[in-house]
């Protein structure tokens, strides 16, 4: 063997040394937004690169339903999560989960969904309808129809229903006259139950989903993850993980970039008791 060769043998040993050395193990909760088998096709690509890029183990976690998810997050059960920017605000304070990364270019709309051939054509034909909703506290989804149309005096109950996927599947079905979602997640549901449905309203837009880590991270693995975040590009590194999430990329993230929720008024959008 050439000097010139071992030399390179014994760089990349000492590399795979170093490497294997800081490796972690950390686990990842993902909203559930969908099934637990389509969130793990969506997410576990981009965790696969982040593992091949890292050397980390990441395992992939979500919940039955998403106030399970976010006890959880209270619990502080997750290393890594993607939650709604609700959440983050809320388990932001308590137990203190840091701004890691956002949706590269996004905002979020919340939107409510009436069958293809309703014939309503605003919110306040819903007067009294009973209305299927993901959860509570699911921000986009529900929080801020609810809280628009306390507003604009339009009567209706609410039904949780804990998935995205589920209300629209029971909107589509006619258990209920309207459903709350998210533009995101409408596009992600199955081709039939989407093609069956039609937005009826849409909020304004505001701050998306935040990636966020747990204090107990260290700032060297918080700059790990944020460096190949935000270096994947359509068409370039992490391409193929970006294309499983439908998304264009991730930007840094910083605490500020979610007073928009902060900013509004939450004793109006917690004044209706599920």
């Amino acid at each position: 063997m050439s000097e010139l060769l071992s030399r390179r043998v014994v760089a990349i040993l000492l590399l795979l040394m170093s490497h294997s050395a800081a490796a972690e193990s950390f686990s990842v909760g993902i909203v559930p937004q969908h099934s637990p088998k389509k969130l793990a096709e969506a997410w576990q690509p981009l965790l696969s690169y982040i593992e091949s890029e890292t050397g980390h183990t990441l395992h992939f976690e979500t919940a039955k339903d998403i106030p399970t998810f976010e006890k959880a997050l209270s619990e502080g059960k997750y290393d890594i999560a993607y939650m709604n920017p609700y959440h983050f605000v809320v388990f932001q304070k308590n137990p203190g989960y840091r701004a890691l990364a956002r949706q590269k270019d996004q905002s979020i709309q919340g939107i409510i969904v009436v069958p293809r051939d309703s014939p309503f054509s605003e919110l306040s034909d819903l007067e009294g309808a009973k209305i299927a909703f993901p959860a509570p506290a699911a921000f986009a989804a529900s929080i801020i129809p609810r809280a628009t149309m306390h507003k604009d005096g339009i009567s209706f109950t609410p039904v949780y229903v804990q998935s995205h996927d589920s209300v629209y599947l029971n909107v589509t079905r006619g258990f209920f006259k309207a459903g709350g979602g998210i533009y995101r997640s409408l596009q992600a549901t199955e081709s039939d139950v989407k093609e069956n449905l039609k937005v009826l309203w849409s909020s304004p837009a505001y701050t998306p989903h935040a990636i966020a880590i747990h204090p107990r991270l260290s700032e060297k693995v918080r700059e790990q993850l944020l460096d190949v975040l935000t270096t994947m590009t359509p068409g370039g590194k992490g391409s193929d993980a970006l294309n499983s999430l439908k998304m264009k990329g991730f930007s840094e993230a910083f605490s500020a970039d979610w007073d928009d929720i902060r900013a509004l008024n939450i004793d109006l959008l917690h004044q209706e008791k599920p």
